[in-house]
């Protein structure tokens, strides 16, 4: 039987697209281990999955002055003998990597074992991690257009993220008993993130009174940020929500969301039109508002930049999506990058087929 080593950590977004891919993989007969850090945060997500687990020394290569700067490469180091031990006991036929400091000694150890390795950026341009590990990968995976166009030629492949399967498996009814709502109006699902955003949580808020005219609200706040104040009929909050996200995902007719990239492929897998509002370049890097804009450009969503929406204007924003509707969900129906899951792991196959 063929093994696929997974590699990613420091946040759920370099673990849960690797998971997404364990099922599929073990379809098709290829067992699979994870190699991360000793101590992440995704051994526990691995390890709660059922998933054969290998921790190794991590460092990382930070772009400002730190006293860890003189002695992480050191960590880098082990890290990397410490993988190449793992790579001779376990003869993988193809390591998969979703990035993250984890990443490049479990790359650079595989390319050295010559075992092909395919990687995977989200965002619109590849994190610090990824371009380290790009010279020693055969395929980098990615979300957007654009970034195909600025990575070697041949190298890059668009192929949309790897979706959980469980999210397409949602009950509106489901939904509907989570939130009491009658399914009398459209349901307005509201996404700030897995730690919610002030901003939308305040901009929804302020707008609730035209927002129910129209919807029913469900609203993801992020965790403490519910607020009782705001209770009425029609609007329910939820402070995080994990496996019945599905449900509330099927019972969604329109969505608001933040652009984070395995956020708003989700919302492409599920066919979901969606008014997007990223990240402020004023609090990140701005690849949320490079996200944004893309899926705007290719007809998947509708865009606002934070600093344009008042709760005035967030029901014109709306009224605008719902005008477009019917030609977001006909874009999304036809995207190549809808099924993220199956693209990568034809990619998987034919590495294993080449080795």
């Amino acid at each position: 039987m063929a093994m696929v080593i997974l590699t990613g950590g420091g946040t759920a977004g370099h673990v849960t697209p690797n998971l997404a891919l364990v099922p599929g993989l073990a379809e098709r007969g290829i067992s699979v281990r994870y190699i991360g850090s000793k101590n992440g945060m995704e051994k526990e997500l691995v390890s709660e999955a059922g998933i054969p687990y290998d921790g190794i020394s991590v460092g990382k290569l930070r772009r400002y002055f730190s006293l860890k700067n003189f002695t992480d490469p050191f960590r880098v180091l082990a890290g990397i003998s410490q993988a190449k031990k793992l790579m001779k006991r376990y003869r993988p036929a193809a390591v998969f990597s979703k990035g993250g400091f984890v990443s490049l000694p479990v790359v650079i150890a595989a390319s050295r074992k010559k075992i092909p390795v395919i990687l995977h950026e989200s965002d619109m341009t590849p994190g610090l991690a990824n371009r380290l590990c790009l010279r020693y990968a055969k395929t980098l995976c990615c979300n957007f257009p654009e970034t195909v166009k600025t990575l070697p030629e041949g190298r890059a492949v668009l192929t949309g993220c790897p979706i959980r399967a469980e999210l397409l498996s949602g009950s509106r009814e489901e939904g509907l008993k989570m939130t009491g709502f009658t399914g009398e109006k459209p349901v307005l699902l509201v996404i700030g993130g897995s730690l919610g955003s002030e901003f939308l949580n305040e901009t929804v808020r302020a707008a609730l009174p035209a927002l129910l005219a129209k919807y029913d609200v469900v609203h993801l706040t992020g965790a403490g940020r519910v607020s009782k104040e705001s209770e009425q009929p029609g609007y329910v909050q939820f402070e995080y929500v994990k496996e019945p996200l599905r449900h509330l995902f099927a019972l969604a007719d329109t969505v608001i969301s933040r652009a984070g990239a395995n956020a708003i492929c989700e919302l492409l897998a599920l066919k979901k039109p969606a008014l997007l509002i990223p990240l402020s370049r004023a609090a990140s890097r701005g690849d949320q508002i490079l996200n944004a804009r893309s899926f705007a450009a290719q007809g998947f969503s509708i865009m606002k930049e934070e600093e344009d929406v008042t709760a005035e204007n967030l029901p014109e924003a709306l009224a605008e999506l719902e005008e477009q509707r019917d030609a977001l969900i006909g874009a999304m129906s036809q995207a190549h990058t809808s099924d993220g899951t199956k693209n990568v792991l034809a990619l998987i196959e034919k590495a294993i087929g080449s080795k």
